[in-house]
């Protein structure tokens, strides 16, 4: 791979608090694909992703998930968490440490991190893994017996398979978050969250409205580690209603 490092004013080599980063340049390789390039140079310039090697996290993905929580607070210790789509498993070392399932806070209650996706994930310490489509027949009542109750949290960092036209990804994204929400719904224990990424572009009014039946508070947000030219914002959705109260 032919790259090169350019300053951005002046040497950009300090290593002082004002120094500025060197940004990597990527040239474009014979049979690469010009769009290619650019996602490869914008990888390698992204500080969340340097951030996310450094810290040992399995994604940039994970920092989304961080941010979220921290304004949230809805990772607490003790808490079941269900992630869905959880491959390669970023957000589920966030859960993990948030939870404390592993049991390594004293006297902190400790939680259960249960994973699905429809590949194998790489074992994680203190997460549980499955192979399973949550939109199989009885697939909500597997998790419940994974967790030995209901879930506290479901996660969803989901994307449907991107076909390279817009609108037609984002019904797509829309249709599986909504999935997402009613599986949500029929693991979770009242007064639980829904966290799940969605698409800006006028055809999420439909969930907005299910949720709003469905939870106390439901908030909309982009959190920092989204990338700003990205359409992708996050529904947190808080305060569980409880089948009882679904009317």
């Amino acid at each position: 791979m032919a790259r090169k490092a350019t300053g951005q004013g002046g040497s950009g080599q300090g290593s002082g608090r004002g120094a500025r980063e060197l940004r990597v340049k990527v040239k474009t390789a014979k049979g690469r694909k010009l769009s290619s390039t650019r996602w490869l140079e914008r990888q390698l310039n992204d500080p969340y992703v340097a951030r996310a090697r450094r810290e040992g996290y399995r994604g940039r993905a994970a920092f989304k998930l961080i941010e979220l929580d921290d304004r949230f607070r809805f990772l607490v210790p003790g808490a079941r968490v269900v992630d869905l789509g959880c491959a390669p498993g970023g957000w589920l070392q966030v859960a993990v440490e948030r939870v404390n399932a592993l049991g390594t806070r004293a006297g902190g209650k400790q939680g259960f991190v249960l994973g699905i996706d429809l590949q194998e994930v790489e074992p994680l310490a203190g997460a549980e893994t499955h192979v399973l489509d949550f939109l199989e027949e009885g697939a909500d009542d597997r998790v419940k017996d994974w967790l030995g109750g209901r879930a506290d949290v479901v996660l969803s960092d989901m994307a449907a398979a991107a076909s390279g036209h817009r609108q037609t990804d984002h019904l797509r994204i829309m249709t599986l978050c909504e999935a997402a929400a009613e599986f949500a719904f029929d693991v979770l224990e009242e007064g639980g969250t829904f966290v799940a990424k969605v698409l800006a572009g006028g055809a999420e009014g439909g969930l907005q409205r299910l949720l709003k039946q469905r939870f106390a508070r439901v908030h909309n947000v982009k959190p920092p580690a989204s990338r700003s030219d990205s359409a992708e914002k996050y529904v947190v959705a808080l305060g569980f209603r409880g089948a009882a109260d679904a009317g």
